[in-house]
């Protein structure tokens, strides 16, 4: 897309050399007119490919963990995970003894 308006844009001159100026103007405008309107809806266009995922945890149970071990009765997330919205709701009790980890909601690796 951006190779297309390089040539549009560099085609102005070559219209108004090879025509005459009026039509070179009116090509001039043309481009500048539609490279404008590219430019406002790419941020549109782009906006969808980015997001992430939606994330709930939605009345979730206990959590037990000890011994160093980890319980996890939510979402996980991974590190490389960047989600639009998350949510953890009526989360239930999260217990951890000795070392462990637990968690009833949402966390993040």
């Amino acid at each position: 897309m951006v190779a297309a308006g390089a040539v549009a844009v560099a085609s102005t001159p070559v219209v108004w050399l090879l025509g005459d100026p009026d039509t070179g103007q009116m090509v001039g405008a043309s481009v500048q007119a539609g490279v404008g309107i590219v430019a406002l809806l790419m941020p549109m266009l782009r906006r969808s490919d980015r997001r992430g995922p939606q994330v709930e945890a939605v009345g979730t149970g206990k959590a037990r963990a000890s011994g160093g071990g980890s319980a996890n009765s939510g979402v996980r997330l991974d590190g490389n995970a960047d989600p639009v919205s998350a949510r953890a709701e009526r989360t239930g009790d999260a217990v951890a003894e000795s070392g462990g980890h637990a968690n009833s909601g949402i966390t993040k690796a």
